[in-house]
């Protein structure tokens, strides 16, 4: 395969950063050339709060990745989260000059154009528009309504937003460190890809992604992504809860939470006990493991009671045939899936990445790994899109996005902003 098929996805998480080098193999799998993970310093529940440290950070990733795959990192596809992410709901609505042409991409695209000229509070950008349902002259549930004749086009899009600010913080972190930004994917969208399977989307499915400073929230019916969120609570807290109701220092709560800790008090024996080392030769510390998992599990129902409320609020509830798939670091935690169901009632399994991966590539089949191996399929996704556009001289027809370069867009505003800062100097 050519390198211009290899693609890095970079995500700049609040607890590690990942950079994951990939590319499709003939079998249409996701072949993993190299992975670089770093602790990540300067990011907090998903935003960056020291441009410096997530720099370093992010150069060390990398740099890992490029030893491991022997390739030369440039460009990057990289992801957006925190708890400045909005979504919301709205009907776009266009008339057709005739009724006798039919339904272009272009009509489509200026649909879409037309929702990016929305107005917004201060500092806030629409990052995302997807379409979910076409209505023609008042035919509703339309898929793909391309090569369909009707003087009236409508559609429901789903639209999310960020703080430019932080967009631009992230955009300018990457190109300190010497990369270009290829696309900037809301998180949960990309972890959604790596683990759901396509019929789990049409029977209607959450994700769940516990990270370590936020908890991602995606709701799909009918293959069409219907509800997004994001909870501004993680693993972090988790691990500050055992620090504090243990009076342990941050990393020993942190260990102690991944090797002992259990999302259910209730499945451990009353007389485990896990000794500490004092610091500075005082006294060794005994924690019952019990006690250990009372404190998680209580900070995880806050976590389980704050998604619950988003699906019941999403009005999907009802309606979500295939339940709960969790991911994210935060799904490694023992017995999460049972205290899921518990908290619910809803089936609930914990989302690998492996299912598009090819054979070798257990390096990054832990949940842990969902967003960055979803930002490297996202990656391919546009470049086989890009590939299909130079190929045919016609607009594809299966193409539910946009097909042309946008100037309105969020990522445009975030390049020429840079641009122009880079002219003045």
């Amino acid at each position: 395969m050519e390198p211009s098929e290899i693609v890095v996805g970079l995500d700049i998480g609040t607890t590690k950063i990942v950079a994951i080098v990939g590319r499709r193999n003939e079998f249409g799998k996701i072949e993993i050339l190299g992975m670089g993970k770093s602790e990540s310093f300067g990011v907090a529940r998903g935003v960056v709060q020291n441009i410096d440290q997530t720099v370093q950070s992010i150069q060390t990733a990398v740099a890992e990745a490029e030893a491991k795959s022997g390739v030369d990192i440039k460009v990057v596809n990289v992801g957006i989260a925190g708890q400045h992410i909005r979504s919301m709901q709205h009907r776009g609505i266009k008339t057709r000059a005739s009724n006798e042409l039919e339904i272009s991409q272009n009509d489509i695209d200026s649909l879409i154009d037309d929702m990016f000229k929305l107005m917004m509070a201060p500092g806030e950008e629409i990052i995302h528009v997807l379409p979910q349902e076409y209505i023609i002259d008042n035919e509703s549930g339309i898929k793909n309504p391309i090569g369909m004749s009707g003087n009236r086009l409508e559609a429901n899009f789903h639209i999310i937003t960020g703080q430019i600010a932080a967009a631009r913080n992230i955009y300018k972190c990457v190109q300190k460190a010497g990369l270009e930004v290829s696309e900037l994917t809301l998180e949960p969208l990309a972890s959604a890809d790596a683990v759901l399977s396509n019929e789990e989307k049409e029977a209607g499915v959450v994700l769940v992604d516990i990270g370590g400073g936020t908890t991602d929230v995606a709701i799909f019916q009918d293959g069409i992504i219907r509800h997004t969120a994001v909870i501004p609570f993680g693993g972090n807290v988790i691990t500050e809860d055992v620090k504090e109701g243990c009076t342990i220092i941050k990393s020993q709560a942190e260990l102690l939470k991944i090797k002992f800790g259990s999302a259910l008090a209730s499945e451990n024996q009353e007389n485990e006990i896990v000794s500490i080392p004092g610091l500075r030769g005082r006294a060794h510390k005994e924690i019952s493991v019990r006690n250990l998992s009372a404190i998680i599990q209580a900070r995880m129902e806050e976590i389980i009671e704050h998604v619950y409320y988003e699906i019941k609020h999403s009005g999907y509830e009802k309606k979500l045939i295939a339940g709960i798939v969790v991911t994210g670091g935060g799904a490694q935690l023992k017995h999460v899936s049972q205290l899921v169901e518990y908290i619910t009632g809803m089936d609930t399994r914990i989302g690998y990445p492996n299912e598009h991966l090819a054979k070798g590539s257990e390096e990054v089949t832990s949940p842990l790994f969902a967003t960055s191996v979803g930002l490297v399929m996202k990656g391919l996704q546009t470049l086989d899109k890009q590939n299909t556009k130079m190929s045919s001289t016609e607009a594809p027809s299966k193409i539910k996005g946009h097909s042309k370069e946008r100037t309105t867009g969020f990522f445009d505003k975030l390049k020429s902003f840079f641009d122009e800062d880079a002219a003045s100097k």
